[in-house]
């Protein structure tokens, strides 16, 4: 043990003299990471990195243009405490516009080992130069890891665990997507789980150290939303007693790039990848008890974060505007969550679509343990479509009461199997298309489905001048 810690404090000094990193690394060292380290939303010039340790580390990130080890750079120094969940993260900055990158995790001075690649991209500089970039972007919900002492128990003897099927975070890694967006029940809290900040989180550092979800964390870039599972009780909302505190742990463990508003906490935010910009809903930190009768107050997403939205739509320049909730929004069948449960507020933000001629917008939702692909003509509206993409490792199911969907694209239905999505995005500016995919977790295609720009359009004379 002497000899260990003479080696680390030897290869901490030489960083710390000369701004060199040292090259050895030691077995131990991927012990004393607990989980990640994960990539952080990307923009033109900057990325972010979180990471967790086990115990009190000094960390760091080396990293260099893919190919060019010449360029290579260290990450500012953080300390991981006790205080702070044993997490650090870091943002890199100055990046160069269009490219990616590969890096390192030292803790203490010494290079850490890890499964699987690590790398990283700055988006592209394309407004006024190119066509948009094509990108591809994996999609899922509902990631349940078994915790025997917290597992339910089997309804019957010989029944599986609840969760299973952890591959499928290889088979999405090894579609190599861009990024991936995280679309709630990320992880489950059980029961002792949301009585108190403290477990709530261990789940997460539980679940997030899950080895066959480390390749995935380090090579891709994540975005995240939540549902009830990793935000309280099944079917929790606003009332929940600690509501706040699971939005601290949700701002911890993930690095969306804003949450919340001036004024209206929760989870919601927006980014952009090339010309499509994503819009992220927080469909409980606000919401209504769903027992609530109908009426102006019962709302899903609140007014606050509802006006947010139209106000983010209206002045998005992007030419597909994805929404993404936790709960399916367009499903007409409502036997589950879903905001066909609170019309009011479904009422109000198709018509707002409408009235200020919104158009390219387009719809994820997660939640249901199924997969499907749902598209509604509205009167007055281009055909919307919601791409609901559940489960990733819990449970796989379906209701029965709706194998026939009015709503549903034909052959989109996925049931019993677990499953990720894939978005597409490809084309010449003004020709661009959107590709939706739903895949097994072997990385077989189940199904695929081509949305054209053109299509989600008001015709001419209805266009805004």
């Amino acid at each position: 043990m002497k000899t260990l810690r003479l080696a680390v404090a030897a290869a901490l000094a030489v960083v710390l003299s000369t701004g060199a990193v040292a090259q050895q690394s030691l077995p131990e060292t991927a012990q004393w990471l607990r989980s990640g380290p994960m990539v952080g939303p990307a923009e033109i010039a900057d990325t972010t990195i979180w990471l967790q340790t086990r115990a009190p580390r000094r960390a760091q990130i080396r990293f260099w243009e893919q190919g060019r080890p010449e360029t290579a750079r260290l990450s500012e120094e953080a300390a991981t405490t006790a205080a702070g969940d044993h997490i650090a993260r870091f943002r890199l900055s100055g990046l160069r516009f269009g490219t990616r990158y590969e890096y390192e995790v030292y803790l203490d001075g010494l290079r850490v080992q890890h499964p699987g690649p690590l790398t990283f991209q700055s988006q592209a500089m394309w407004r006024w130069r190119t066509d948009p970039p094509a990108f591809r972007a994996a999609i899922g919900s509902c990631a349940y890891m078994n915790d025997p002492p917290y597992d339910r128990p089997p309804r019957q003897p010989g029944e599986p665990p609840y969760g299973g099927g952890y591959q499928i975070f290889g088979a999405i890694a090894a579609q190599k997507p861009d990024f991936m967006l995280w679309l709630g029940d990320n992880i489950y809290y059980r029961e002792a789980d949301w009585l108190s900040e403290a477990a709530m989180r261990y789940r997460w550092a539980n679940d997030r150290s899950l080895p066959e979800l480390q390749p995935l964390l380090g090579s891709t870039h994540h975005y995240a939303i939540w549902d009830d599972h990793d935000f309280g009780p099944n079917n929790s909302d606003r009332s929940f007693r600690d509501r706040e505190a699971a939005l601290r742990v949700f701002q911890d463990y993930w690095m969306n790039p804003s949450y919340g508003a001036p004024g209206t906490p929760g989870v919601f935010t927006r980014f952009e990848w090339a010309d499509v910009e994503f819009f992220l809903l927080d469909d409980r930190y606000h919401r209504s008890p769903n027992d609530m009768p109908p009426g102006p107050d019962k709302r899903m997403f609140g007014r606050e974060q509802l006006q947010w939205l139209k106000e983010a739509l209206t002045s998005s320049q992007a030419t597909f505007k994805i929404v993404a909730g936790g709960n399916q929004i367009l499903n007409p069948l409502v036997f589950h969550e879903g905001l066909g449960a609170f019309p009011q507020e479904q009422r109000e933000l198709l018509g707002f679509l409408r009235e200020a001629k919104v158009e390219g917008v387009l719809f994820l939702s997660g939640d249901r343990h199924h997969t499907e692909l749902i598209r509604i003509q509205e009167p007055g509206l281009y055909p919307l479509y919601d791409f609901t993409s559940s489960p990733l490792t819990s449970g796989a199911g379906g209701d029965e009461r709706e194998e026939n969907n009015p709503a549903r694209v034909p052959g989109t239905w996925v049931r019993q199997t677990r499953n990720f999505g894939l978005l597409e995005a490809a084309g010449k500016q003004g020709e661009r298309v959107l590709t939706l995919r739903t895949l097994d977790a072997q990385g077989r295609e189940l199904w695929r489905h081509e949305i054209r720009e053109a299509e989600l359009r008001f015709p001419k004379e209805d266009q805004k001048d």
